[in-house]
C-alpha cells in the first residue's frame, strides 16, 4: 500500500498491533493527564501568517551536533521498538539513513548497540539506562564509541518506571520487562549532577540530557557541559500532571540562551506541530511514537515515507506562514489560544473517526 497520509499510517497500525502493544505505544502514566496535555498545549499555539514573502525555494535542512538532517527532526529513543516491527531499532537506523535524520537508540531496544552500528553504520545518538554501576556505565559508554557512536543521551526522568494502568489492567509486561514497583531501578535512581560530571571528565563525547523541565535544570546543563538540552516529560509516560513540553520550551530555549542546541518531544505527530516548535526556539524535535506507529505500519520503508509526508507538511507550513528557511522561524509567528476540542494522543488525525 502506498501511503498517502499519516492518518492512513496510524489506522494501519491500529491493525496490526495487538491490544498489549498498541496500549503500549499510545498509552500514559497514571490518569494520562501529561499525556493529553502535550497534545492540548500543541493545539493552544495558534501561527500568525505573513504575507508577500518569497517562499519558491523551502528550505528545512539544519544541522545538530555536526550531523546534518534533512528535515529538523531525530527520532527519539523508544524503548521496545521490535514489538512494533521485528526489525526493532535496526529497522529505524535504516529509516534514519535513508531519509536523512538522525536516530537516537535506546538501551532498552533491540538488537542491541553493536548489532545495530554493525548493521547500519553511520552517525548515531546511544541513550543508556544505567541498570549497573558506574564500572559498568564507563564500560558500556566505552563500548558504544568504540561501535561508532557519536554521542551520549542520559535519560533524567526516569528515576523509577511510572504506573500504567493500561499495562497494569492486563498485567502486560513490555519486553524491557520493567514493571510499576518491581522493576530495579536503583542505579538509574541514583543519577545525579556527579554523574553528568563523570562522563563529561571520562569521555570526549557530545552528551545529551533528556527530561528537562524547567528552567533551572536547563542552567545548569548547559553549565555543567551538557551539549544539547533535551525537553521531555517521556511522552506523558513517566511524571504525570506535567506541563505540555511545547509550553515548556519558551522558558528552557531562554534559560540556554543559544549556548547548546534545544531539542523538545512530547506529543509531536504533524509537519504543523513541528514548525510551532521551531518558532519557539528548538533546534529539532524528537518524534517517539510517530516512530512506533509508522514502523507498526511498516516497518522501515512505512517510516520513510511517513518521513516524507511529514516533510512535506513542513514545507508546505512553512511556505504558509510566509517562511523559506528556519532561521525566519521566530515567536512572532504565533499567538496562545484556547485549543478548539479536547485532545488526545491521537486527535492529531481527526479523520480516524471518519470512514476514510
Amino acid at each position: 500500500m502506498k501511503f498517502v497520509t499519516l492518518h492512513q499510517m496510524v489506522k494501519r497500525a491500529r491493525e496490526t498491533l495487538g491490544a498489549d502493544h498498541w496500549d503500549y505505544l499510545i498509552g500514559g502514566a497514571d490518569t494520562e493527564s501529561a499525556l493529553r496535555r502535550n497534545r492540548f498545549g500543541l493545539d493552544g499555539w495558534l501561527f500568525r501568517p505573513r504575507i508577500l514573502n518569497d517562499v519558491s525555494a523551502v528550505d528545512a535542512t539544519t544541522e545538530l551536533l555536526g550531523c546534518r538532517l534533512r528535515i529538523p527532526v531525530v527520532l527519539a529513543p523508544i524503548g521496545s521498538l521490535q514489538v512494533f516491527d521485528a526489525a526493532g531499532g535496526r529497522g529505524a537506523a535504516e529509516a534514519a539513513r535513508d531519509f536523512g535524520v538522525l536516530q537516537i537508540l535506546s538501551s532498552a531496544c533491540q538488537p542491541d548497540f553493536a548489532a545495530v552500528a554493525q548493521a547500519v553504520p553511520g552517525p548515531r545518538i546511544y541513550q543508556l539506562y544505567l541498570t549497573g554501576d558506574q564500572a559498568w556505565m564507563d564500560d558500556v559508554i566505552a563500548q558504544a564509541l568504540e561501535a561508532g557512536y557519536t554521542a551520549l543521551c542520559l535519560t533524567a526522568d526516569t528515576q523509577t518506571y511510572s504506573r500504567r494502568e493500561r499495562d497494569i489492567l492486563k498485567r502486560f509486561v513490555p519486553p524491557s520487562g520493567s514493571q510499576a514497583g518491581v522493576s530495579d531501578f536503583g542505579h538509574q535512581a541514583r543519577m545525579t549532577w556527579d554523574t553528568v560530571a563523570h562522563v563529561k571528565e571520562t569521555f570526549a563525547v557530545p552528551l545529551v540530557v533528556k527530561g528537562v523541565g524547567v528552567a533551572a535544570d536547563a542552567a545548569r546543563c548547559v553549565e555543567a557541559g551538557v551539549d544539547l538540552v533535551y525537553v521531555s516529560n517521556h511522552g506523558g509516560r513517566q511524571l504525570d500532571h506535567t506541563r505540555a513540553c511545547i509550553d515548556v520550551l519558551p522558558e528552557v530555549v531562554e534559560a540556554v540562551d543559544g549556548r547548546v542546541p534545544v531539542l523538545v518531544d512530547g506529543g509531536f505527530l504533524r509537519g504543523a506541530d513541528v514548525v510551532k516548535a521551531l518558532c519557539l526556539g528548538a533546534t529539532a524535535v524528537g518524534l517517539g511514537r510517530f516512530e512506533g506507529l509508522a514502523m507498526a505500519a511498516g516497518g522501515a520503508p512505512a517510516l520513510v515515507r511517513a518521513l516524507e509526508i511529514l516533510e512535506h507538511e513542513i514545507r508546505t507550513t512553512m511556505a504558509l506562514l510566509g517562511v523559506a528557511r528556519l532561521d525566519a522561524l521566530g515567536p512572532a509567528l504565533l499567538e496562545r489560544s484556547v485549543a478548539m476540542a479536547p485532545a488526545g494522543v491521537l486527535s492529531a488525525f481527526p479523520l480516524l473517526a471518519e470512514d476514510y
